[in-house]
Parts: structure tokens; sequence; C-alpha cells
């Protein structure tokens, strides 16, 4: 495994981070192929073995499920200070008023949840899942701060939003001397690249660290056609409202990935991840992983080095695609 800083941080983290969404309780969440805490533990124990230490869920992944199982997990598996622990905060985790969003009293009150659910007294990474327009960003980033100097959370960081408004919140918190972002949890893979035109060049600017999340798109970009080869791909339909609507012109990407694969005799998921660990400012793919062999899959794209001819090759059949993540 390789480390390296979140960001402009001093936080070492590694290179892959495990993303725990497919941890939890199916009749609890939306998704159907997630894993139950017996089938989910010896995934984390796997990563750790390959020197993961990121792990990254929210407090939304099938309500709450998420974070107990991968909390029990590390507490009996790793040492905690060795472990960079990210969740995240914004989804609706109750009817009624109030049962989400990033208000002032949601962020103290879901930190808490969150933190009692990872068995833990903090949190590496505090994570605005989306942006809430419904709430002042001021009265946002002054909670964050706030969780911060309660020694609750060590870092924070936002996810899929506008670069617009990633800006916006940076200078809301240099403008008063609160807590900045460290990190952009977005949208990015080979088949949706709309990243590029703003928020990478503005992560760039800013030294802010980048953990794209479903960097394998879901698992399209590591098969022939989006129907076969898993239950995800069968029933998750938030993967179809992201990608389907481009299916015929992904498809041209994903060949290429393909043939490239079986020219320098890896796997596609390696050839998908060095594309992203190649691209800058990357710090760290969350890989999602339902079986053992995903892991070990995943781990051998850090030793896969892509020419900058074989870069252009990937890339060149990429056309626009909609915005989705940011709303």
């Amino acid at each position: 495994m390789e480390y390296t800083k979140l960001g402009n941080t001093g936080m070492d983290v590694s290179r892959l981070c495990l993303g725990c969404m497919g941890f939890g309780d199916a009749e609890r969440w939306t998704h159907k192929w997630v894993l139950n805490e017996e089938n989910s533990r010896p995934v984390i124990q796997k990563a750790l073995e390959l020197g993961v230490n990121f792990f990254d869920t929210a407090n939304i992944y099938s309500l709450g499920a998420s974070e107990e199982i991968t909390g029990r997990a590390l507490k009996d598996f790793a040492k905690r200070d060795e472990i960079v622990l990210a969740t995240k905060v914004w989804g609706k985790m109750a009817d009624g008023p109030n049962g989400g969003g990033l208000s002032r009293k949601a962020i103290l009150s879901e930190i808490d949840k969150s933190l009692t659910r990872l068995g833990t007294d903090y949190v590496d990474l505090y994570q605005i899942h989306r942006w809430d327009y419904q709430t002042p960003i001021e009265e946002t980033m002054e909670a964050l701060n706030d969780v911060v100097r309660a020694g609750k959370v060590r870092y924070i960081g936002a996810s899929a939003m506008f670069a617009w408004q990633f800006q916006k919140a940076q200078f809301v918190a240099e403008k008063h001397g609160w807590a900045r972002f460290v990190s952009m949890q977005n949208h990015l893979n080979l088949i949706y690249r709309e990243e590029e035109r703003e928020m990478m060049p503005l992560c760039r600017d800013l030294k802010i660290g980048v953990i794209p999340y479903s960097p394998l798109a879901s698992g399209r970009l590591t098969r022939d056609l989006p129907t076969e080869g898993s239950l995800r791909a069968e029933t998750d339909q938030i993967q179809r409202w992201k990608y389907d609507a481009t299916t015929q012109t992904d498809q041209q990407i994903v060949a290429r990935v393909a043939e490239l694969a079986e020219k320098r005799r890896v796997s596609r998921v390696q050839i998908a991840l060095a594309w992203l660990l190649q691209k800058e400012p990357v710090t760290a793919p969350i890989v999602g992983a339902t079986k053992l062999s995903h892991l070990e899959d995943a781990a051998g794209a850090l030793a896969v080095t892509l020419t900058s001819e074989e870069v252009a090759y990937l890339e060149e059949p990429y056309v626009p695609h909609r915005v989705v993540g940011a709303q």
C-alpha cells in the first residue's frame, strides 16, 4: 500500500479508501445488494491486511447500519489512532421537521449519533454529503467549526456540489476564521468527467484532497454490459439513473479499458483506477467492495502506471454528460 497526505493536511491516508456504503441492512436501505454484518467483517479485515487505513461511510447508509458495522469491525481489527475514519451528514434520517439537512441543529445532533454508532470519540473527516439550499452556509460552516473545536471532528470535507458552492463555503470559513474543508468527495471516473471542468482545477489551486466516489462507475467500467454479472447491476436503480442515458457512448470507453487491460495483462479495474490515481489532485479513490477479490484487484492498481498515450486513448471518446452528483 502507498500513503499520501490528505490535501494540504499533515494526515496520512492510504491511496485507496474503502467505501462502506455496501455494508448495512438491505431492509433499511434502497440498495438490496448490501452485505450484512457477518459478510461485511471479512471485507473490512482484508482491507486492513492490505494496508488500507482510510474508511468512508455516512449516517444515511442503511440509516446508520453502515456506521454501526464499520465501527464495530474497526474496533475489533484495528487500533483507532492508526485509522482515518470518515462519515457524512445531510441525508434525511427521520421523518418530519429537522430530520436531515445542514442546520446547526441537525449537525450537532447527527455528529453525536454518528459517534455513538461508530463507537468512537471522534471522526477524522466529517463531510457534508450535499449542499443544503434551505440553510445559510454561514450557519453550516460555524456548526462544523464548533464540532472541530469540541474535539469531535479532526477535519471537515465536502461532497458532490458545484464549484461555486465549494468556493463560497471556503470563503465564508476563511472570513470568520473557521475550519475550512480539506477534501472534496466528488463523482469522477472514466465515463463521468464533468468535474474536470471546474471542480478539479479549483481543488488543485486550493490544495484540496480529492477522494472520488464511484471510481468504477458502479462496476460499469469492469464488464461489457451493464446488466451482466452482479446483483448490484440488476437491482441498483441509482446506478441506472446515473449512467443509463449515456450507455451507448460510454461503451466506447469501456471497450478501450478492456482492450488496454488485455494488452497490459492486468484487470479492467486496475486500468480504471490507475487512470484516477494519476489524475491530479486525486488523493484516494473510494472503492466499494463486496468480495475479498475486489480489494485485491483494486490494490493491484497501485502498480500500474499509464503512459500519456494510454491516458489520451482512454479519454478520447468522452462526450459531455449531464451533471450527476451536484444538485
